[in-house]
């Protein structure tokens, strides 16, 4: 979500951020790497990790916490979009081969690899099984649960030795959502290091175990002390943490996968916003950060000082989420000709060219193009002020240019401002947004300037983090009264690598923050579940493209980024997300 939420948002997602830039800067600017005095180690923008356990916890989905988790515990499987492989999967950094699918779909069967933990231990199907017994006992507060996904899909798990297990489904799936939608949740987690004793083995032990590592999961304070913490799978190891500070990376020399990490270490540095870590960049005192779009003129500069820089293109959609449970102005929002009317007020393509430095594209709707696709001819509402205008008025609002447009004519006939609009409502909302991005701010003053053409008022207050503060909520609740939500400096949404909408917008998703609910868009992304055909994903992409669940606005590139040329494996640059350390190296 990750903002870098991702997935996230966060959050998420989801939508949602990768840490370049929202939190206070560290001391200390010694330069590594490819000009320093060691060319073991190289020095990366990235914003402090808050969430170590593998589990995804609802609040802590952001981009950053992803990568950092994955860096030391390794997921059933990776991903790559490339179209090579069977379902998508990387089998070089994956723990498993691919499934087996038999039963007509309904059985999958997975044989581990030979991994072992950190400690030496061998890694089996006891570490799955773990795993397993934790979300499922305690999917109330796992953030990738949704009622009807898994686990709740699956009618039998079974364990058959060390290395091998299975599933039935409730019903046949799309194989290639279920492998990339569903079975991409699975970590396995270290079962003699968190739960010696077999208390996950029942439902109230698996409760309890849950409750001891996310109580530890929130104490950032103490992970590079905390044992919990020391036994991983991944291709490294917990070094140094700083709370909203630096994070120090090691290479696990006992990693057992195939992609061992060639540096020593790598240091993970936040900064306070885009000028703070461009002015660090500019200095030559770090190896790997971004361009901010605003100095996108500043790239021979950086070239003339040895950098690379390249554009990190996503796999990703960004959006403007609408608060449809909000008790003042969600009634607003579930009028389609009113969103309709704010979506022909969003210039995209300009504003990609200009505020974006060309480094954005027109988001069209849910289902993202081909990564690095700018072509805006998709988009169903095109920017037209005039025919925004006339949506307003012939719906019973008189429009006020510069002023104060309010509802003239309550009710819910077509010429009516709709059901639930009172007379003189007017049409005033709160954007809340993020703070540390240069291009955002300049991207609503514009935004805000064609609404209040129309007599639209928007008042933009920026925070630290806006999934935090605009969470899914229901109408009585002190926390429902945002209107409206933006985390997409980097993207809303980074997409698994089937690009369904399950847990976006589907009713009571886990990242629909915004509470949008339609049963024929309910029905359309179960048909991109359980058909096969590439028709129902078109279908979905093309019925919420003109429903506008939110408001579709530029979707910028993850990051422009800027490394030293001497750092080797940094591209490609992976569109779902991920950063993979141990590719990296000095020549």
């Amino acid at each position: 979500m990750t903002s870098r939420l991702l997935r996230t948002v966060a959050v998420a997602a989801g939508a949602i951020l990768v840490g370049t830039g929202l939190v206070a800067c560290s001391g200390g600017s010694s330069e590594e790497g490819g000009k320093g005095a060691s060319k073991d180690s190289a020095t990366v923008a990235f914003r402090t990790p808050n969430w170590i356990l593998p589990i995804s916890a609802p609040g802590f989905t952001q981009g950053e916490n992803a990568i950092f988790t994955s860096a030391l515990y390794r997921p059933l499987y990776s991903y790559q979009l490339d179209g090579t492989a069977q379902y998508n999967i990387d089998a070089n950094r994956s723990l498993a081969e691919p499934p087996v699918v038999s039963n007509g779909g309904k059985t999958l069967t997975i044989t581990l690899k030979d991994d072992k933990w950190s400690d030496g231990t061998a890694l089996t199907t006891k570490d799955i099984q773990f795993w397993y017994a934790l979300v499922t006992a305690n999917k109330d507060k796992w953030a990738s649960y949704r009622k009807g996904g898994f686990p709740d899909n699956i009618a039998d798990w079974s364990v058959k030795d060390d290395k091998t297990f299975s599933m039935t489904t409730t019903q046949a799936y799309n194989p290639a959502w279920f492998v990339d939608n569903q079975l991409n949740r699975i970590t396995p987690l270290p079962a003699h290091a968190w739960d010696s004793e077999g208390a996950a083995s029942t439902p109230a032990g698996a409760k309890k175990v849950f409750e001891t590592l996310t109580a530890a999961a929130k104490d950032p304070k103490t992970y590079d002390a905390n044992p919990l913490w020391k036994v991983g799978s991944g291709p490294w190891k917990l070094e140094k943490y700083v709370p909203g500070g630096e994070v120090t990376l090691a290479a696990q020399a006992s990693y057992s996968g195939r992609d061992k990490p060639k540096l020593a270490k790598v240091v993970l540095r936040p900064f306070t916003g885009d000028d703070a870590e461009f002015n660090v960049l500019r200095a030559g005192q770090i190896d790997y950060g971004y361009v901010p779009a605003a100095n996108t003129s500043q790239k021979s500069y950086l070239e003339s000082k040895d950098y690379k820089v390249s554009p990190w293109y996503g796999w990703s959609i960004t959006y403007l989420q609408l608060n449809y449970s909000n008790p003042k102005t969600g009634v607003l929002f579930k009028q389609p000709y009113l969103r309709q009317a704010m979506q022909m007020l969003i210039d995209q393509p300009t504003i990609s060219k200009v505020i974006w430095a060309g480094m954005a594209a027109p988001t069209c709707g849910p289902v993202p193009p081909k990564p690095g696709t700018t072509d805006a001819s998709g988009c169903v509402y095109k920017f037209d002020p005039a025919a925004a205008k006339q949506l307003l008025e012939s719906h019973g609002w008189k429009v006020t240019p510069d002023g104060q447009t309010t509802c003239l004519t309550p009710g819910a006939a077509d010429t009516q401002c709709g059901e639930g609009v009172a007379a003189g409502q007017p049409l005033t909302f709160t954007v809340t947004s993020q703070t540390g991005f240069a291009a955002t701010t300049k991207m609503f003053a514009e935004i805000k300037s064609q609404m209040a053409k129309l007599g639209i008022t928007l008042t933009i207050k920026e925070v630290p983090d806006s999934v935090a503060v605009t969470p899914a909520c229901k109408p009585a609740e002190a926390t429902c009264g945002w209107d409206m939500s933006f985390f997409g400096s980097q993207g809303s949404w980074y997409y698994p690598a089937f690009a369904s909408g399950e847990r976006l917008f589907a009713t009571d998703a886990p990242v629909n923050l915004g509470s949008y609910s339609n049963p024929e868009a309910d029905k359309l992304i179960d048909a991109t579940q359980f058909s096969g055909d590439d028709s129902a994903l078109t279908a979905y992409n093309d019925f919420l493209a003109k429903d506008l669940p939110v408001l579709w606005m530029p979707n910028p590139v993850y990051q422009i980024s800027a490394y030293r040329s001497g750092l080797q494996g940094v591209e490609p640059q992976d569109p779902m997300n991920s950063m993979r350390f141990q590719d990296w190296s000095w020549k």
